[in-house]
């Protein structure tokens, strides 16, 4: 059967931006006939923080959080199937490690996208509009194309996070997503210092520490937090990744979500407790080493970036010690900056602004269902929904159950079995 030209052609959702999330969304949909979708990227492949791939960094969830697994255990875009096609899968078994490498995970992904046609790859999208005659989303990209859908899913994810202390500051600081592409050049200056306390600022900080007698450099890792907070990983805490949760928060009145966002980071941007043991007995093992010189490293909590200036090739960059009121500075050479990332509405959604709906502080109100639009199933949002959602929104494991969440939306009944409660516990009264 010839397919129709994409001017005449209207899809029934259209999803922009191939993260994670909106992938597996793409794996899915891609067996369900009744659904014709298809997803725009406009990357030229499928990529996943490749400036994180240190040797042996891996997922903070088990491989049960791929793609699928979670909505359909018997889908062939699942990790152990992929692992089967690879030829690993007794050495996963074997290697008795629930938590795939950061590589492996990004390679999985790629081997889905390859298999699925409903993918466009080096696809940008410059405008989406609403044609209010025909009830249809508008989807113009740079190449001149229309691509006309009822639905439209927003996967283009967050961005790098600078502090305004930082922006425009030049020289050549780097944010962790950039850290594989440029470490080499890192090494070679004579003071490093990392900014941040989450995983990714963990284990820059355990690799330049290892090789800090290699290179000579002063290393130093300062946050703003009170401490280097594990990432609290217990089994009655993870049951806050959970339906009956997310019924919970989301019913809670907007002030108290946005003050339980705050408090909630170390829930899901901490640092595995292995990685702290590790940095503490590689500190002690230099310690130890290093005999009667003052090992080079410092570390420094309650610290909050205030002021940076670069000049003469280095940083100078002003701290206030928030828990004793002091100030102080430290200059380095190289500035890495692990500030995580945060979310900024796409500029193609501009006509779009009076069918989505906002939130008391300017954000979207995402509904329970994932949708952000004024009807409540036309548009509708992975992840960046922290303030409505809770933990459960960047959670890998939770995406398969979002997922499943917008199918149903989409056809008006379950495709997938959509989990109504998992919890033992109770979350409201």
């Amino acid at each position: 059967m010839t397919a129709l030209p994409e001017a005449s052609r209207i899809h029934d959702l259209v999803g922009i931006g191939l993260g994670p999330f909106n992938l597996g969304l793409a794996c899915l949909t891609e067996p369900i006939d009744a659904l014709d979708a298809v997803f725009l990227e406009s990357k030229p492949g499928f990529e996943w923080h490749a400036g994180m791939f240190l040797d042996g960094a891996h997922l903070q969830t088990p491989f049960m959080s791929d793609l699928v697994t979670l909505a359909d255990p018997t889908s062939p875009y699942s990790f152990l199937n992929y692992l089967k096609e690879k030829g690993r899968l007794y050495s996963f078994y074997i290697r008795e490690n629930f938590y795939p490498l950061r590589v492996e995970y990004d390679d999985y992904c790629r081997w889905a996208a390859g298999k699925l046609g409903s993918v466009r790859f080096g696809t940008t999208v410059t405008e989406v509009s609403y044609d209010e005659e025909g009830e249809l989303y508008l989807v113009r990209t740079e190449a001149g194309e229309t691509f006309r859908a009822r639905h439209l899913v927003l996967g283009t994810g967050t961005v790098p996070y600078l502090p305004e202390a930082c922006r425009d500051l030049g020289g050549d600081l780097l944010h962790t997503s950039a850290y594989m592409h440029r470490k080499a050049e890192l090494r070679e200056k004579r003071s490093i210092t990392v900014v941040g306390s989450g995983q990714s600022a963990a284990e820059i900080y355990h690799e330049l520490l290892s090789e800090i007698d290699v290179h000579g450099y002063q290393l130093n890792w300062v946050t703003r937090s009170p401490r280097f907070f594990p990432l609290e990983y217990t089994k009655l805490t993870l049951e806050m990744t959970s339906p009956d949760y997310i019924d919970y928060f989301r019913a809670l009145p907007e002030e108290t979500r946005y003050r339980l966002e705050k408090q909630q980071k170390g829930l899901f941007k901490g640092i595995n407790s292995e990685l702290i043991d590790a940095i503490f007995d590689l500190l002690y093992q230099k310690d130890v080493t290093s005999g009667d010189r003052p090992l080079p490293t410092r570390l420094l909590t309650n610290s909050s970036l205030v002021s940076a200036r670069y000049d003469d090739g280095s940083y100078t960059l002003g701290f206030r010690q928030d828990e004793q009121g002091k100030d102080f500075e430290i200059r380095s050479e190289g500035l890495v900056l692990a500030t995580g990332y945060h979310y900024e509405p796409p500029a193609f959604l501009a006509p779009l602004r009076d069918r989505l709906r906002f939130d008391g502080h300017g954000r979207f109100d995402v509904a329970r269902n994932y949708s952000i639009d004024v009807t409540g199933r036309g548009v509708f949002l992975q992840n960046a929904g922290v303030h409505t959602h809770s933990i459960t929104s960047p959670d890998l494991g939770m995406g398969p159950y979002r997922n499943a969440t917008i199918i149903r939306e989409l056809l008006g009944g379950e495709h997938y079995p959509v989990e109504k409660s998992i919890a033992f516990q109770e979350f409201a009264v």
